[in-house]
C-alpha cells in the first residue's frame, strides 16, 4: 500500500509560521520532490521495457538467421500448392522382365483444368489451347468457358512442352494438377502382355491408376498393394528374346503378305513363357480405346497368341500317333492303312493334293509325310471317349489359366456333337479350335518326359514340381524322334526349320480358313502353323509359330502351306534366339539327306 506524503504536512507549517517562513515554499519543495519521483519511476519503467524488446529483436534475427542456414543447406524444390481433402495415394509397382529390365514404370507428369469463372480472356484461351491440342474443339471449349460451368478437366495428361506451352498463356483460369502415369519404355514390345491402365478414382491433387487390360490387370491387386514394398512384379519374358522374336515375325508376316502373326516359346518343363508376339500390335502408352470393325481379330488390341482359337491343322497328328503308343495301339513301326479315301458314311477324307502315300505307312511315316488317311484310322482305334479324355489331358477343354485378363474368354471351339466324324477330323486338326497357347502347353506337356505343364507369365521362383504325367516317358521320347524325321529327313513337311546344331523337330499345320457364315471353307486363305521343340534330345524350348493369310510369291505359282510360310519364320527364330537363351550349337555326327524343296507343306 503506498502512502502518499502530502504537500502541505500540518506539523512543518506550524513550525514555519512559528519561525515567520512563508509555508508556500514547503509546497513547492514537496511538489519538486513527487514530480521527480515520478520522472525516475518512469525512466526505470521505459528502461525495462527497451531491454525486452532488444532482447526480443535479438532472438528474432537469431531464429531468421538459424532458418536461413538450414534452408541454405536444403536441396532446393518446387513449391507446391496446399490444397484440402484426402489425396489420391496411387504408387503403382513396376513390372520387369525375368533379368530385371524394366517394362512398366511410372513417371510424374500434370493434368490440365480450368476454372472459367476466374478467366480473364476465356475466348483466346480456347483459342489457344485447340492450338496446343489439336484433337481439342475450339467452339466446344468456347462454349464451356463462357458458360456457367464452374471446373472443366481439359486434358488428363500432358507433356512438359504442352504444360509450359499452356503455361505461357498467362490465363490464371488454367491450373496444372500433379499425376502419376504408367511409362511402357519399351513401346510396342510385349504390348499384348503387359496390356495397359486408366485412371480410378480422380482428384485434382491425384489420381489413382488401375489395370486395364493384360497382365496390368490380372495382378492389378499385387501392382497396387503398398505392403509389396517397392517390390517389382517379375515376369518370365526375356526382353532381348521378345525384341528378336517380334522383329523377325514382323518381317516374315511383312514378307508373306500376312494379316497377322503370332508366336509363342515356352519353357518345355516350367511352362514360363519366354516371349508371347501377336502382330499387328499397338503402344500401350498410346493405347487405342475405340475399335470399329467387324471382325475382333483386325483390332490391334486382340491378342492372336491366347484371344485367336483356330484349326490348328496337322500340327494334331501327333497327339493321336502319341495316344496310340500310349495305349499300346500301335509302336512307330506299326503298319498303318493309308489307301484314300478314308470313307465315313457319305464322307470321304483324302490327302492334301491328292497324294497317294501307298497302301500302308508306319506310324512314323504318318508323322513324317502328314498323312489325313493314316491319322484318321488310328483315331477311329482310339475312339471319341478316349480321344476326349487325351485332348482335355493336354489343355484343350478349358481356356490357358495364364496371367492375362483376356485369357479367361478364350476357350477352345468344341464340336457340339462330338460324333466318331469329330474324332476322325479332329485328329488331323479339323473340327477343333484352339489358341496358339494351348498348343504350346499341349507340346510342352508332350514332349517333356510326358508331365502337364501349365503356362505361366510369372518367373517361376525356386523348384518347380512336375505336373501330372501325360504319357509314359518312352512315348515322349518316341514322339521327339518323330518330330526330328519331320525336320530332318528328305521326305519331311518342315525340311526349311533344320537349324544346324539344335536339332529342331515339329510339325507342320495347314488349315483353310471357315466362311464367316460357317458354312465350308476359304480355298485361298489359310492359317499356317508350325509347333517345334528343340534340342529333340534334351528338349529347352516349344516355339509356336502362326500366320494369318500368308502366302510365299516367289515360285510360279502361290503358295500357303507351313512349310513354305511359318516353318521359315520359325527356323530364323530359333537360329537368332538359341545364342540368347545360352543354348550351345552340337555338332551332329549322321549324315543328313538332301531338301526335297517339294515335299514342304
Amino acid at each position: 500500500m503506498t502512502i502518499r506524503t502530502p504537500l502541505r504536512p500540518l506539523a512543518r507549517i506550524l513550525k514555519a509560521r512559528q519561525k515567520g517562513e512563508n509555508p508556500d515554499t514547503i509546497e513547492r519543495e514537496n511538489l519538486r520532490l513527487r514530480h521527480e519521483g515520478l520522472r525516475d519511476k518512469s525512466r526505470l519503467r521505459a528502461e525495462g521495457r527497451l531491454l525486452l524488446l532488444g532482447l526480443g529483436f535479438v532472438s528474432g534475427f537469431m531464429v531468421v538467421g538459424l532458418r536461413m542456414g538450414q534452408v541454405a543447406a536444403t536441396v532446393p524444390e518446387e513449391p507446391r500448392a496446399v490444397t484440402s481433402g484426402t489425396p489420391i495415394l496411387a504408387q503403382r509397382a513396376d513390372i520387369v522382365d525375368r533379368n530385371g529390365r524394366i517394362l512398366a514404370t511410372n513417371r510424374t507428369t500434370h493434368s490440365l483444368y480450368a476454372q472459367p469463372h476466374q478467366m480473364i480472356d476465356p475466348v483466346n484461351a480456347a483459342r489457344q489451347l485447340a492450338r496446343i491440342f489439336p484433337d481439342l474443339d475450339e467452339e466446344r471449349l468456347i462454349k464451356d468457358f463462357t458458360g456457367t460451368r464452374k471446373f472443366l478437366w481439359i486434358k488428363k495428361k500432358i507433356a512438359p512442352e504442352q504444360q509450359q506451352a499452356v503455361h505461357d498463356i498467362g490465363e490464371p483460369g488454367l491450373l496444372f494438377g500433379p499425376r502419376e502415369e504408367r511409362l511402357y519404355p519399351n513401346g510396342k514390345l510385349a504390348a499384348h502382355i503387359l496390356g495397359g491402365t486408366k485412371f480410378g478414382r480422380e482428384g485434382v491433387m491425384s489420381a489413382e491408376i488401375v489395370g486395364q487390360s493384360g497382365i496390368e490387370r490380372f495382378r492389378d491387386d499385387y501392382l497396387r498393394d503398398p505392403a509389396n514394398g517397392d517390390a517389382p512384379l517379375q515376369l518370365s519374358l526375356d526382353l532381348t528374346v521378345q525384341s528378336t522374336v517380334r522383329e523377325v515375325l514382323y518381317g516374315g508376316m511383312r514378307m508373306l503378305d500376312a494379316k497377322g502373326a503370332a508366336a509363342v516359346m515356352m519353357d518345355a518343363h516350367t511352362g514360363e513363357i519366354i516371349s508371347l508376339v501377336s502382330l499387328p500390335d499397338f503402344d500401350p502408352n498410346s493405347r487405342p480405346e475405340y475399335f470399329t470393325g467387324n471382325n475382333p481379330a483386325d483390332n490391334p488390341r486382340f491378342n492372336r497368341a491366347v484371344q485367336g482359337v483356330y484349326e490348328l491343322g496337322s500340327t494334331f497328328k501327333i497327339f493321336a500317333a502319341a495316344q496310340a503308343m500310349e495305349l499300346g495301339i500301335a509302336n512307330p513301326s506299326t503298319p498303318i492303312p493309308a489307301t484314300p479315301p478314308f470313307r465315313w458314311g457319305k464322307h470321304r477324307i483324302g490327302e492334301f493334293e491328292g497324294h497317294n502315300y501307298g497302301p500302308t505307312l508306319s506310324l512314323r511315316d504318318m508323322i513324317v509325310k502328314s498323312s489325313n488317311v493314316a491319322t484318321a484310322h488310328v483315331a477311329q482305334q482310339i475312339g471319341v471317349t478316349r480321344q476326349q479324355e487325351f485332348l482335355k489331358s493336354l489343355g484343350f477343354f478349358d481356356p490357358t489359366p495364364v496371367e492375362l485378363s483376356e485369357a479367361a474368354g478364350a476357350k477352345p471351339l468344341l464340336p457340339p456333337n462330338w460324333s466318331e466324324l469329330s474324332t476322325l477330323t479332329i485328329s488331323f486338326g479339323h473340327g477343333l479350335s484352339a489358341s496358339p497357347l494351348h498348343l504350346a502347353a499341349a507340346y510342352s506337356s508332350l514332349l517333356n518326359g510326358g508331365t502337364h505343364v501349365t503356362p505361366t507369365l510369372l518367373k517361376a521362383q525356386g523348384f518347380v514340381p512336375k505336373g501330372p504325367r501325360v504319357v509314359r516317358e518312352e512315348v515322349s521320347k518316341a514322339s521327339r524322334e518323330m518330330l526330328r524325321a519331320v525336320v530332318f529327313e528328305p521326305e519331311g513337311t518342315a525340311n526349311f526349320a533344320e537349324v544346324p546344331g539344335y536339332r529342331v523337330g515339329g510339325k507342320t499345320g495347314t488349315a483353310d480358313k471357315p466362311l464367316e457364315n460357317g458354312r465350308g471353307y476359304y480355298k485361298d486363305k489359310t492359317i499356317t502353323t508350325f509347333a517345334s521343340v528343340y534340342p529333340v534330345d534334351d528338349p529347352k524350348y516349344v516355339l509356336i509359330v502362326a500366320l494369318d493369310e500368308a502366302v510365299e510369291t516367289t515360285g510360279p505359282i502361290p503358295r500357303r502351306t507351313a512349310g513354305w510360310t511359318a516353318v521359315p519364320v520359325a527356323a530364323e527364330i530359333i537360329r537368332r534366339t538359341s545364342p540368347l537363351l545360352g543354348l550351345r550349337p552340337e555338332i551332329e555326327t549322321a549324315a543328313q539327306g538332301g531338301v526335297t524343296l517339294t515335299a514342304t507343306r
